[in-house]
């Protein structure tokens, strides 16, 4: 071993008779002597301080254990059950140095305690140089709004695609989150344009001089309004209500599958198209048809993964927007990466969000 233990006959003797102050003094002496030589110590050396240095910190003041818990925070190889006791002590000035700092707490361990502890143990663990997609998950949907905004706010932490759904929903009436929400460079570009659609005035303006992308999704959140105004209008032509009906008794008959869709895409029957995926995916038609005339492509990718196409058929849905002048036809290819990448799963959840937004959203007046 590393490490000279030769007071371990003294050790015991603490630990079995000596005073509380007693304890802490020998605990900060072999605190000393794991911090300096922590670097070379093996495995089985961490071990054996393990043992010692969580038998004494269980008879120490909360003091003493506050002094522990901060020199051993930032050691990548800290004993482990001490730092995991150290974690879910209930006294967060305990808890907080490790649970911000420890490298030695892992994915698994940081969800449990965010999904267990309170306030002030979240907010420690917002603090730590990196957090992923699990552990922001927990945090946002256990955390207030001092949780979730430390979390945001947080460059290091990584969040899924449903976990940024389920903040700009929540941004929705919290102009702070959303400026915070907006300023991070990760936010996939059709959440950004959902978040810049709804928020105010003063946070669009945050928004363009923080992310130079927003400038963009303010644009597309302006054309989309006037998107709804045309296709209001197309609902009147004759093509249009023939197309849609033709979708609906092909629906009813249970003809409608992913080979009708591609009959349609080839055909160049793009309301068709617009109207079968929408009663695949349970969308309003004004909402797909507002993905389809839109140069972005990110919406039908996710609503065609929702619904189980496969490739050939996405392609030809693109080509159709391609035909139209709605996108180029070179960036089809580029599309299957994207595609490919994207989960099933995420894309359902993504859908439902999509849902839920477009039932909040107010009637339109007759």
């Amino acid at each position: 071993m590393g490490a000279d233990l030769s007071f371990i006959s003294e050790l015991e003797h603490a630990i079995a008779n000596g005073s509380s102050e007693r304890r802490s003094q020998i605990l900060q002496r072999i605190t000393d002597l794991f911090v300096l030589g922590s670097a070379r110590f093996s495995e089985d050396d961490v071990a054996l301080f393990d043992d010692v240095i969580g038998r004494l910190a269980a008879k120490i003041e909360q003091s003493a254990q506050v002094l522990l818990a901060t020199r051993l925070a930032p050691i990548a190889n800290s004993p482990p059950k001490t730092i995991r006791t150290l974690a879910f002590h209930d006294a967060i000035e305990v808890a907080g140095p490790v649970l911000s700092q420890s490298p030695r707490l892992d994915e698994a361990t940081l969800v449990e305690l965010a999904s267990r502890k309170g306030k002030g143990h979240l907010l420690a663990i917002t603090r730590r140089p990196s957090l992923s997609e699990a552990v922001t998950s927990t945090l946002i949907k256990r955390g207030d709004r001092d949780v979730v905004l430390s979390t945001v706010g947080n460059k290091g932490a990584q969040f899924s695609d449903l976990g940024f759904a389920i903040l700009v929903q929540r941004s929705e009436s919290d102009d702070g989150l959303a400026a915070c929400l907006g300023e991070r460079p990760d936010i996939p570009p059709h959440m950004l344009l959902t978040l810049v659609a709804r928020a105010s005035e003063s946070v669009r303006v945050k928004l363009e001089a923080a992310n130079p992308s927003a400038k963009e999704a303010v644009r597309l959140a302006v054309r989309e309004a006037a998107d709804r105004v045309q296709i209001a209008t197309m609902e009147q032509v004759p093509d249009h209500v023939t197309g849609v009906a033709a979708v609906e008794r092909l629906q009813r008959s249970g003809g409608l599958n992913e080979d009708a869709i591609g009959t349609f895409a080839s055909g160049g029957g793009f309301v068709e198209t617009c109207a079968a995926l929408a009663a695949m995916g349970e969308l309003p038609l004004a909402f797909v048809e507002q993905a389809m005339a839109s140069d972005r492509a990110e919406n039908i990718l996710i609503i065609a993964r929702s619904v189980g196409l496969s490739w050939p058929t996405v392609k030809q849905i693109l080509s159709l927007r391609a035909d139209k002048g709605i996108m180029p036809q070179r960036d089809i290819a580029r599309c299957l990466a994207s595609y490919e990448q994207l989960r099933s799963q995420t894309a359902q959840e993504i859908v439902r969000f999509y849902r839920m937004r477009v039932r909040s959203q107010p009637a339109q007046p007759a």
